[in-house]
């Protein structure tokens, strides 16, 4: 193959893979019928959530600029320090990506305010700046450790393996999300909230019910006090093994109706019983390898040809890496979609309640500001759940 052919191949092979691994995992339901969001939604209620998420967008938008932006200009004008020779690489590679994760929260961090900012006029965000300077400390450190520690990881790659160090960078990958996933909620998560097991009563004796209804094991059913920064209702699923369990917010247990929340809790009970966290980390490793060949090939272009094995060579790793993994998780975007639509289906299964999962849907796109029917476009490239008027569509079939 000749050289100046080899990436671009590699990086359609890149996309062709990820559309690949989606089309494997994708559970199949049937195509939604059409629905009109005013149907269910007022005119001001679409409006708002419209200009919310077309600001929104804007701010993603600048903020993924700003990062590429930033990433560019220092893997064409590299620091010096970073190139010049050294008796401890590894070490000054580390550093180098703690440095370069804190100099991009910091580039990004007016985006970050101002989406805040707008979050709070539309009465989503109930945490006082104090409180969210504390979040912003505590995920730039815990930002800067992670990066510290792969930047590490990959010169030692580069210096012991040469041009195949992305052999070892896509196997670091997956290992990376496992390991994030069962510690995520033990180590990470409990720094930022705290959580309290679902308190004996009704609703949890009813939670215990339907995880023996659908033969699962869900761990421990937790209760977030997602209060005291957001106005939002949501629920999730995490970890694995042992610290699986599924994570209901304060706020959904405060303002929504048992039969919505039950609802809720079948949802998530679906994502247990098909095992979509297993088989997102399984899509991972499909995909991590020719993605990570991508992003090394992309980023020995970049780098300055005596500055490939050494500190130097982490600026344009980094932005090969996001240069390479946007368009990816844009495709992902399909699996993740599809596995919501599942949840939706099965959570129907459960409960045999299409009209309170109606209602759940158009309460949570309301109190959220979702925009109920977005372009077609942005669900596709962005969007990780269905929108709420194809979601109320389907209940309306199964009714």
């Amino acid at each position: 193959m000749r050289r100046s052919l080899r990436l671009p191949i590699v990086l359609v092979a890149a996309l062709v893979v990820a559309e690949a691994g989606v089309l494997i995992l994708r559970p199949e339901l049937p195509p939604a019928p059409a629905v009109d969001p005013q149907s269910y939604f007022s005119s001001d209620q679409i409006a708002d959530a419209e200009d919310y998420r077309s600001a929104q967008l804007a701010f993603y938008g600048l903020r993924l600029a700003l990062e590429i932006g930033t990433l560019a200009i220092l893997a064409a004008r590299l620091p010096r320090r970073l190139t010049r020779p050294t008796r401890h690489p590894v070490l000054l590679g580390a550093a180098a990506g703690a440095g370069l994760s804190l100099l991009l929260g910091l580039v990004t961090l007016p985006v970050r305010v101002a989406s805040r900012e707008q979050a709070k006029e539309v009465g989503l965000v109930t945490q006082d700046w104090l409180g969210y300077a504390f979040d912003v400390v505590r995920s730039e450190a815990i930002g800067a450790l992670i990066a510290a520690v792969g930047a590490a990881l990959l010169i030692l790659a580069l210096r012991r393996l040469g041009s195949h160090w992305w052999v070892a960078g896509a196997a670091a990958i997956v290992a990376y999300g496992a390991a994030l996933t069962f510690l995520a909620p033990v180590v990470t998560e409990p720094l930022f909230n705290d959580f309290e097991p679902l308190p004996a009563g009704a609703l949890r004796s009813e939670v215990l019910v339907l995880a023996e209804r659908a033969d699962v094991d869900v761990g421990e059913v937790y209760v977030v006090d997602a209060s005291r920064r957001t106005r939002s209702a949501n629920a999730y699923v995490a970890g694995l093994g042992a610290t699986k369990r599924v994570v209901l917010y304060d706020t959904l247990l405060r303002d929504f109706r048992p039969d919505e929340v039950r609802l809720i809790v079948a949802h998530e009970l679906g994502h247990v019983r098909h095992r979509d966290l297993p088989n997102g980390l399984l899509y991972v490793a499909l995909v991590a390898p020719v993605g990570m060949l991508a992003a090394a090939l992309l980023a020995e272009r970049i780098t300055p040809r005596g500055a490939r094995r050494g500190p130097a060579a982490v600026p344009a790793v980094a932005l090969a890496a996001v240069l390479v993994a946007t368009p990816i998780s844009m495709i992902s975007n399909q699996l993740s979609r599809a596995v919501e639509r599942r949840a939706d289906a099965y959570s129907l299964e459960l409960t045999g309640d299409p009209e309170s999962l109606i209602a759940m849907q158009r309460r949570l796109s309301i109190r959220n500001l979702s925009d109920p029917s977005p372009p077609a476009w942005v669900t596709f490239l962005l969007s990780t759940h269905p929108p709420a008027a194809e979601r109320i569509a389907r209940a309306e079939a199964a009714r």
